[in-house]
């Protein structure tokens, strides 16, 4: 903006200070630096509290797949939060520990939101860098926030309802990814099905790889002379994977297997029939992520947050259990 206007960085900063000092300069000129920040889109009170604190009023958010559908919605509650903060965004994948890394210590971003990490994502970064970690392991930074989503809460209710409609044979299409939120779901769907006395069949699939990875895993778990009559997928895609194959075998949905998803992206509803599944608050996650990353940039204590609730969302993808 300094050099359109044709001035010092100095000279900008005074003209948006909102002190004394900026009438020093000249009307002509103060007109040439609005001017030139109106032509590049800045808001001069932001541009200015910016200039003096020396930030660049970006935030990245980093999410491990940005063509993944859940994180779309993560990424609608992050920038309906970061205008009310005077903040943008910039979003991210396919990083690494040592990129993330290298973007903490650069001046290009304020702070940094983590969104459901791998393994192979994490290392450590610079302790003065502010960072809010969504949907990971609190145990990943115990000295910076972490905003959980309530993911077992959740598998145990899929598999609750899938019980309850009388299923006791129930396949599972789990990610093969090492993220903590696949770890917790694993765990619980584990769990739940011992507590139940359910019989299970799991394969592994690559989240990332997408729909057809989801078709073939789906293909192979139904083609089995023992395949399950009711299956529960680690997202809403892999769910549409269970959609394609069962109309391949010549299977029907619900009435010769019920399908249970996780997520509750757009498109659950416009699958035919709708799908059953489990709704992760992604916009919530987003905005709770946020709002306490921007009381880190204030220099403001964040108190911890408790786990964002989750909800089965009962649509016509499930019956009862056939004799």
């Amino acid at each position: 903006m300094a050099r359109l206007a044709g001035v010092s960085q100095a000279t900008v900063s005074l003209v948006f200070s909102g002190s004394e000092a900026g009438h020093r300069v000249s009307e002509a000129t103060r007109e040439r630096v609005r001017a030139a920040a109106r032509g590049l889109g800045y808001r001069p009170q932001a541009a200015g509290r910016q200039l003096r604190l020396g930030r660049s009023g970006m935030i990245l958010l980093a999410v491990p797949n940005i063509l993944g559908p859940f994180f779309g919605r993560v990424l609608m509650g992050v920038h309906e939060e970061a205008g009310r903060h005077g903040l943008a965004v910039v979003v991210s994948s396919g990083w690494g520990s040592a990129t993330l890394a290298e973007a903490a210590t650069t001046s290009r971003f304020d702070g940094l939101l983590i969104c459901s990490p791998d393994d192979s994502q994490l290392g450590e970064l610079p302790p003065d860098t502010p960072v809010v970690f969504l949907d990971a392991d609190p145990g990943t930074d115990p000295g910076r926030p972490t905003v959980e989503l309530d993911v077992a809460g959740g598998m145990r209710d899929a598999v609750g309802h899938l019980a309850g409609l009388g299923h006791r044979r129930i396949g599972h299409l789990r990610s093969v990814h090492s993220a903590y939120t696949f770890r917790v779901r694993q765990e619980a769907f584990e769990r739940a099905a011992e507590e139940l006395g359910l019989d299970v069949l799991e394969l592994g699939v690559s989240l990332n790889l997408g729909q057809p990875a989801a078709r073939a895993a789906a293909y192979e778990l139904l083609s089995r002379a023992d395949r399950p009559h009711a299956v529960i997928c680690d997202d809403d895609v892999v769910a549409s994977g269970v959609y394609q194959a069962a109309a391949e075998l010549g299977l029907r949905i619900p009435a010769d297997v019920s399908v249970v998803g996780i997520d509750n992206i757009p498109v659950a509803g416009l699958l035919a029939p709708p799908l059953t599944t489990v709704d992760l608050p992604g916009e919530e996650l987003g905005r709770v992520g946020l709002a306490a990353l921007a009381g880190l940039l204030r220099g403001e204590p964040v108190s911890p947050v408790a786990a964002l609730a989750t909800g089965l969302v009962l649509r016509s993808s499930t019956a009862p259990a056939g004799p």
